[in-house]
């Protein structure tokens, strides 16, 4: 699977000055044409309408006949036309080729869809920077298989995004305008994997004043910005550092635990998670025992615990009675995980 190229960050160049080309181009071809036509109405008296084609046929060097006799004034004015004229359509021409033979308008047509795509999502996960540590961010929600946008500065990363299909917003993810074109109102969740503490805090702090609900990760190097930004409003901080140093330890005293995981989380054949679903208040499953919602007897998922206000219950019996808000966490396949969280009511 292709990876991501780690580069040095350079500004995302913006669409908006091919528009401005072609606005320009389409400027000065207008200008022509109308310039054209005015010079023909005052030296030779034509109406618009003749003028207009006389512009036209002459600067497209159609060799098609002049419209009416020409005087020696309107000669010269016709020369210096074609010669203006043409080299203002021949460097139209040219940019209008350039655009599509160099991918411009390609370009801006997959961004448009690219946008139509995202304003389409519900309850997706918005992932801020693809750093090292945000790359593996993505490859595990989409081997979850949940709707994700990544925003993104550096062009490299924004190529390997596009070849790949997956929505994304090239803009600064600390900017309410790139949060915005993501569809944080609509998104469930987001993930800020910034190069530095400052930069993921004020991506909460923006994240949560445009929408209050979100549930908001966001990764922290320093032990002293967890605090800060659980006091803006993230509901989780996770330090790699300390993480690493807890999974060399497990490495050490319990290889196999470790290797299990590892199986679990690598194995290309299956995509093998822990997972929770929130029993939701239409379920039917409330009411039931364990073995009566039939959970026990699907394949490749284990119950491992249920919760209810923050208790949890291990390995729970089968007679257990399943209530309205509580959490079943299981293990196994996304797929058949899937099944049950569709059974549950979504």
């Amino acid at each position: 699977m292709k990876k991501f190229r780690m580069r040095t960050a350079t500004l995302p160049e913006s669409s908006m000055p091919i528009f401005q080309k072609v606005a320009f181009i389409l400027f000065l071809l207008l200008l022509v044409l109308v310039s054209g036509a005015f010079g023909y109405m005052m030296i030779e008296h034509w109406s618009f309408l003749d003028g207009l084609y006389m512009t036209v046929i002459t600067i497209s060097t159609v060799g098609y006949g002049e419209v009416h006799p020409l005087n020696g004034t309107g000669r010269i004015f016709t020369m210096v036309l074609i010669l203006s004229g043409s080299g203002i359509l021949l460097y139209s021409v040219s940019m209008i080729t350039a655009f599509i033979v160099e991918g411009e308008l390609t370009d801006i047509l997959k961004r448009m869809k690219m946008k139509k795509t995202i304003d389409a999502l519900q309850d997706h996960y918005i992932i801020c920077g693809v750093s090292q540590t945000g790359y593996y961010v993505v490859e595990e929600l989409q081997k979850s298989r949940k709707p994700i946008v990544v925003i993104e500065t550096d062009r490299n990363k924004i190529d390997a995004l596009m070849s790949r299909n997956i929505p994304h917003v090239e803009g600064d993810a600390t900017t309410e305008s790139a949060l915005e074109a993501a569809g944080i109102a609509r998104a469930y969740g987001l993930i800020t994997t910034l190069h530095t503490d400052a930069e993921n805090l004020f991506v909460v702090l923006t994240a949560k004043g445009l929408n209050p609900r979100l549930r908001v990760i966001a990764k922290a190097v320093e032990e002293e910005s967890r605090e800060k930004l659980i006091k803006v409003g993230a509901d989780g901080v996770v330090m790699p550092n300390a993480i690493g140093g807890l999974r060399m330890v497990s490495e050490m005293i319990r290889p196999n635990v470790v290797n299990f995981l590892d199986l679990m989380l690598r194995t290309k054949e299956q995509t093998i998670r822990v997972e929770e679903i929130v029993v939701s208040t239409d379920s039917p499953f409330i009411g039931k025992t364990l073995t009566e919602t039939g959970i026990v007897y699907t394949p490749d998922v284990t119950v491992i615990a249920l919760s209810q206000n923050g208790n949890y219950l291990i390995n729970p019996p089968r007679e257990t009675v399943i209530k309205e808000h509580m959490v079943i966490v299981l293990i196994g396949t996304v797929e058949a995980i899937g099944q049950i969280r569709l059974e549950n009511g979504g």
